[in-house]
């Protein structure tokens, strides 16, 4: 009967093991993992000052590639607007020549007319929508008003050029002043101390020694300082109120790179990209704007392609001479805006690639100044493993887990569960523990 208790007992014993996990390691082992794990994350904590460091860096070479660009960018404009100066030129000249074939192209304008507004009608009520009336309204007066010579000449597309024009001018200057504000801002905060502090011995480096060992009114020439200066230098300051002038200056960064884009500019056609359907609501705003969207349907109607086709080079040779000189010139002109319309989206790449460094260098910031303000005082035990246990499941190919309960910073007990392979004989085992544990505090705290 005592042997059935025993074997009883024991398999009471096993069955508890297995359920609810056999702690693994003494108090001594426990101990020497939180030292071990208080290592690793005294090095994250220096890694996370470092990518601070190397944020800056790619913000500092994201501006030095845009003022190459820049560069280019000036240049092709220089081209674009010598072109649209040749346009304008031989338009002007096409102009002071007295008329020919007149009535061939009146007759024809007259035919062309109705044609082009039911056309682009059409395309405003299936596309547009909205606002049909007064658009049909505008479009008769614009019609009415317009001549044929106009027509003839493709004055839309020379008109389309110069509104191009006008547009990029304004996004560039828009860019350019963000710019502007967004380096001065930066410059001023990259001269602190914390981004300009190198730590001579890596081995008993603190990432926050600089704060812990002299006091801010030691460096009086500091921006940072000088934000802090009114402050009692024998008051209580915690690390949030310390970095908090950072946290400005860097919201003020965003706000100056991030205004052009809420500027109607940067929803114009120009740099809108060359879909279909963008294509299709970039007319529908030039129609809506000034009526001359409607004058890109003249290829579907044959009374319009025939005054294109007019040839009035038998009457005046000069004029003819002329006409092509301004479409060749025009064509260039076309080409120019085009590819200055590349550059100026990849500029404005360029500014959307500044503005995500800044969300990101805001982000580590903060994190970097909850790590300061948790690692205070004189404990640097930041880690503490309660518990070790195992699990293995009850399946017919058991596997084996480990589950380490630890404590991080002032969180409340962290579970890390660790697969077979990562064993306690691992020589990560512990590093990992900790890698996962820092990793549920940061997204806790993000949740917050």
């Amino acid at each position: 009967m005592k042997i059935l208790l025993l074997c009883v007992g024991l398999l009471l014993v096993w069955e508890t093991g297995q359920v609810q996990g056999q702690q693994l390691v003494s108090d001594n082992e426990l101990q020497e993992m939180s030292s071990q794990g208080s290592q690793y994350i005294t090095k994250e904590i220096q890694n996370a000052v470092q990518e601070v460091k190397e944020i800056k860096t790619l913000i500092e070479k994201t501006n030095e590639e845009r003022k190459s660009l820049l560069t280019t960018l000036e240049e092709a404009k220089k081209k674009k607007e010598d072109a649209l100066e040749d346009t304008r030129d031989s338009e002007k000249k096409l102009k002071e020549l007295p008329g020919v074939c007149n009535e061939t192209m009146t007759a024809l304008w007259e035919e062309c007319k109705p044609c082009l507004k039911q056309t682009c009608m059409k395309f405003y009520a299936r596309v547009c929508r909205s606002g049909s009336g007064l658009v049909g309204r505008q479009l008769e007066e614009f019609l009415n008003q317009s001549s044929p010579i106009y027509f003839w000449m493709n004055g839309d597309r020379i008109d389309s050029l110069l509104e191009n024009d006008r547009q990029q001018s304004h996004i560039l200057d828009a860019m350019q002043d963000s710019f502007t504000r967004t380096s001065r801002i930066m410059d001023t905060l990259f001269q602190d101390r914390f981004f300009t502090h190198e730590p001579q011995d890596t081995h008993s480096f603190s990432p926050f020694g600089l704060f812990h060992r002299r006091p801010y009114y030691a460096f009086p020439k500091s921006r940072l300082v000088r934000s802090l200066r009114p402050l009692s230098p024998f008051g209580h300051m915690g690390f949030p109120d310390l970095f908090q002038p950072f946290f400005e200056m860097i919201h003020q960064a965003q706000q100056a790179m991030d205004a052009p884009f809420h500027s109607p500019a940067f929803q114009s056609p120009s740099l809108e990209d060359t879909g279909e359907g963008n294509h299709d609501r970039a007319v529908c705003k030039e129609i809506r704007h000034n009526s001359t969207g409607c004058l890109k349907m003249k290829d579907q109607c044959q009374k319009c392609q025939e005054i294109l086709s007019v040839d009035c080079s038998a009457s005046n040779p000069a004029q003819a001479k002329l006409r092509q000189e301004l479409n060749e010139a025009l064509q260039t002109a076309e080409k120019m805006t085009q590819e200055y319309n590349q550059l100026l989206q990849s500029y404005q790449t360029k500014m959307l690639n500044a503005s995500a460094l800044l969300e990101q260098l805001n982000q580590q910031f903060s994190w970097v100044s909850q790590l300061a303000n948790l690692t205070q005082g004189e404990d640097q035990s930041y880690f503490r493993v309660s518990t070790v246990t195992t699990h293995t499941s009850d399946s017919d190919a058991p596997s084996r887990v480990t589950e380490v309960v630890v404590k991080l910073f002032d969180s409340d007990p962290i579970t890390v569960i660790l697969p077979e392979e990562v064993s306690m004989d691992n020589p990560k085992f512990i590093d990992t523990v900790a890698e996962k544990a820092l990793q549920e505090y940061r997204r806790k705290g993000q949740e917050e």
